[in-house]
């Protein structure tokens, strides 16, 4: 079962916005090495957006080759077309990818309805399992509980990534689904006490940088250690924070760039950190003690 600290992955970039095929290998490995329960890839994290269709298939075939099994891979194939969401949602049932991750659609706005028939389009044209993913502040549109109700009895959608930071949301989703629908949080801000309050884990941007930290917060929150689990997010609090000083992934980008993890490569129209944020992001870093000054 998918479960405990997974990341939404940033795509490593050349500065020419190229994909860096061996800075991404690296960049999984590192997770790997560092207590990752599971990719989430090509999300938007991953820049998405600014991916070509054929880039988000290859990249997803990347990640399921180059993990090799060693944990899962959730793809993301969210779109805010119908049929674009199911054309990658087959990219990454043929490339075997553990789930899927679908954003709601953005831009378009649609109802309700729009939404559960959305969702169950995708269900029934790809037999793969299925996380739905909520989140308001980047698409204009909230899903409701009633509407992940409606759609958690389809077999294959398994669980949501709820990114509201609303924690009433989560345990409103939990009274009206069934016991292994899974809860994840996409705000890591709160997702500690969203995992003291029953969550399965989080899809953190956080566990870009703090890898093996986030581990130990999921471990702890899941298993209801409060006080433990508060210590390390003590640590991570101001990295949780600082990472969205900036439209997400551009701090996170730099954040791994001055750790030497990847190159400074973003795609317009997301552009590199800007300097007067550099500050709040290297102390937020040190306070975690993933860099040193």
């Amino acid at each position: 079962m998918l479960q405990g600290s997974l990341v939404a992955l940033v795509t490593p970039m050349q500065e020419s916005g190229a994909i860096d095929w061996d800075k991404f290998e690296q960049l999984l490995n590192f997770h790997v090495d560092n207590g990752t329960d599971g990719i989430v890839a090509v999300g938007t994290t991953g820049e998405s957006a600014t991916l070509a269709m054929s880039e988000h298939c290859e990249a997803i075939r990347f990640v399921v080759e180059k993990i090799n099994g060693r944990i899962p891979v959730v793809a993301g194939t969210g779109a805010n077309s119908t049929t674009e969401a199911i054309e990658l949602t087959r990219c990454a049932k043929e490339a075997g990818a553990d789930a899927c991750l679908l954003v709601t659609p953005y831009y378009n706005k649609p109802t309700q309805e729009g939404l559960y028939l959305h969702y169950k389009a995708i269900a029934e044209a790809v037999d793969i399992p299925q996380i739905l993913y909520n989140v308001p502040g980047r698409t204009a549109v909230d899903m409701l509980p009633e509407t992940v109700a409606r759609l958690s009895v389809i077999d294959n959608i398994i669980g949501i990534k709820e990114a509201t930071g609303d924690l009433k949301r989560a345990s409103q989703i939990a009274s009206v689904c069934a016991e292994d629908f899974l809860l994840f949080s996409g705000d890591d801000a709160t997702g500690m006490a969203f995992m003291l309050q029953g969550g399965h884990g989080v899809i953190s941007v956080t566990n870009n940088v703090a890898p093996k930290l986030m581990s130990e917060l999921c471990v702890a929150a899941k298993a209801g250690h409060s006080e433990e689990a508060e210590k390390i997010n003590a640590r991570l609090d101001p990295l949780h924070n600082a990472l969205f000083s900036e439209s997400n992934p551009i701090p996170v980008k730099w954040a791994l760039y001055k750790m030497g993890l990847i190159p400074k490569g973003i795609r317009l129209p997301l552009t590199v950190l800007s300097e007067e944020n550099y500050d709040i992001l290297i102390k937020a870093m040190v306070h975690a003690g993933i860099l040193e000054v």
